[in-house]
């Protein structure tokens, strides 16, 4: 049986990021699109300690783009989601919608 990758929430929005934003996902394009999403800020150091974590785990992979100018002549870290990545997400939707399923609706009790 393969190692589940349990994803926290805020991993989960990074990865969800990563894949919606595709070719241009790297540090600062993904927290101006968590902070759009969530509605409030989100720290730029958060989401890069956020992308190593999910480095180490296998579920994203990261590749350097060129240096430039308007970066003092550094390269932006672009990241992807592997499979093994999306194979998490998914597995994380179809748990966390067995539990949405699972919730009394306002007003029920749970005796």
């Amino acid at each position: 049986m393969a190692k589940q990758n349990y994803l926290g929430e805020f991993e989960l929005m990074v990865l969800l990021t990563i894949a919606r934003l595709g070719e241009e996902a790297y540090g600062v394009p993904l927290a101006r699109e968590l902070t759009a999403m969530r509605g409030r800020d989100v720290a730029v150091g958060s989401v890069y300690a956020a992308l190593e974590r999910l480095e180490d785990k296998g579920l994203i992979s990261s590749t350097l783009g060129e240096a430039t100018p308007e970066r003092g002549g550094r390269a932006k870290r672009y990241f992807r989601i592997t499979e093994q990545g999306l194979r998490s997400v998914h597995e994380t939707r179809e748990v966390l919608n067995k539990l949405w399923g699972s919730l009394p609706l306002p007003g029920e009790t749970t005796l």
